[in-house]
Parts: structure tokens; C-alpha cells; sequence
């Protein structure tokens, strides 16, 4: 078995045709931390990976940490995206994943800490149905080092994921959340079910179900849909 329950809360899974599963989008979705790419592209990459690492393991405020990051990119051309979008990987099994809960009746998401700029042609090229990221600031063609609009945190996560289940009248019990930070824990929480990706340890400590083989398609069987 590539996966297990932890020790406090049992597998759960799921049975209703209103299944909605969703994930969390770097090192998830995809095998990339986005800010990353972009921070390589900056010079700022080593700074940057680090203050990733301290928040995915529960050490920082998120938003904090994600101004302090977005704050090194300033000045680089929009051109940027094109360049770190060719570099996204999409983790294995995603789309197994996806074909098998849409072919159960069910629906998929990504809520993410990362970039819509870089989010919207993936989502699309997925067949995703609901998908959610922060927005970077562009002025004359350059990035301002600023996020505009709602800041996607824990929070704003576990809000979406509740949104998506009333928009597909879907209940709580019958969701399904997958993540690997600490900025995955709220929606985790408010989920049905919850799957610590290849995660850190305070994620793995409070899933429902610790997953640590880097291939989504298992999440299937977890769910109960194969």
C-alpha cells in the first residue's frame, strides 16, 4: 500500500456521485514551486527557496512571506511568464486523477498560494473546473514586486473549497482536500477527507491520509473511486 491513515483519524472514503477534489497547486499539481521559477529568473532564487521552505513548514505568516518573496521580483519583463511556464512539470498522475473523478460525476479544483498568470493555461489545458491563485502586479510591461487584489492564504483556501462544494451542491463530507504545506491545513480541515502529499511533517500529522508516493493517481484509490 503506497499510502496511510494516520494514527488519529481513520481513511474515510468517499461514496456520494457529488465528489469535489481539491488540490493544492506547487509541489501538488505540479512538481514546481512557481515563485521559485520566477525567482531564478531574478537572482533572488536561493533567498526566496528558503523563505518557502520556513512557511510550507508553518514558521512564518504566509502572506508575510509571500510579499517579502513577490517583493525580489520587481523589474522583470511580462515576458517572464512565457519563460516559466515552458519549466512547469505536472506532477504524475494528474490527469489520471482527473479523468477519474470527472468520469465518478465529480468535479476538480486548485486553490493556490501561487500566480494566476501562470495557473490559467495549465487549468485550461487540464480540464480543470474551478481554479484560484494570487495576481501580480504588472506596470508598463514589468512587474511591480506587489500582488494585487485577495491575497490567497489558508484561509482564502478553505473559503474556496467551501464555495466550490455549495456551487456544485456538493456537501462538506464529500470533499476532498490534497496538500503538502502548512497553507494547505484550513481547507484540509473543513474537507471530508484530507491527503498529505509528499508533505511536511506538520501536514502529515494532522491529513487523514498520508500519501508519500509522488503519483496523484493513487489518490483514486484512497477516495474510493477505482
Amino acid at each position: 500500500m503506497s499510502y496511510v491513515a494516520t494514527t488519529t483519524s481513520p481513511i474515510r472514503t468517499i461514496r456520494s456521485q457529488r465528489v469535489l477534489v481539491v488540490l493544492d497547486v506547487d509541489s501538488t499539481l505540479i512538481e514546481n514551486e512557481v515563485i521559485e521559477l520566477l525567482a531564478a529568473e531574478a537572482g533572488s532564487l536561493e533567498l526566496v527557496a528558503e523563505v518557502t521552505e520556513r512557511a510550507m513548514r508553518g514558521e512564518l505568516d504566509f502572506v508575510q512571506s509571500l510579499r517579502e518573496r513577490v517583493a525580489t521580483l520587481a523589474g522583470l519583463p511580462e515576458s517572464v511568464f512565457d519563460v516559466v511556464r515552458s519549466r512547469i512539470r505536472v506532477t504524475k498522475g494528474v490527469p489520471e486523477l482527473i479523468a477519474g473523478v470527472k468520469a465518478f460525476g465529480g468535479h476538480v479544483g486548485v486553490v493556490s498560494g501561487g500566480f494566476q498568470e501562470l495557473l490559467d493555461p495549465l487549468a485550461e489545458d487540464l480540464g480543470l473546473d474551478f481554479w484560484k491563485a494570487n495576481r501580480l502586479e504588472v506596470v508598463d510591461g514589468r512587474l511591480t514586486g506587489h500582488v494585487v487584489g485577495e491575497i490567497i492564504d489558508g484561509a482564502a483556501k478553505a473559503v474556496a473549497l467551501s464555495a466550490w462544494a455549495l456551487e456544485t451542491q456538493t456537501s462538506l463530507n464529500d470533499t476532498v482536500a490534497i496538500g503538502d504545506g502548512a497553507n494547505d491545513l484550513a481547507m484540509m480541515a473543513v474537507a471530508g477527507l484530507s491527503i498529505a502529499f509528499c508533505a511536511k511533517p506538520i501536514v502529515q500529522e494532522q491529513a487523514n491520509v498520508v500519501l508519500n508516493e509522488r503519483d496523484l493517481a493513487k489518490a483514486l484509490d484512497i477516495i474510493g473511486l477505482i
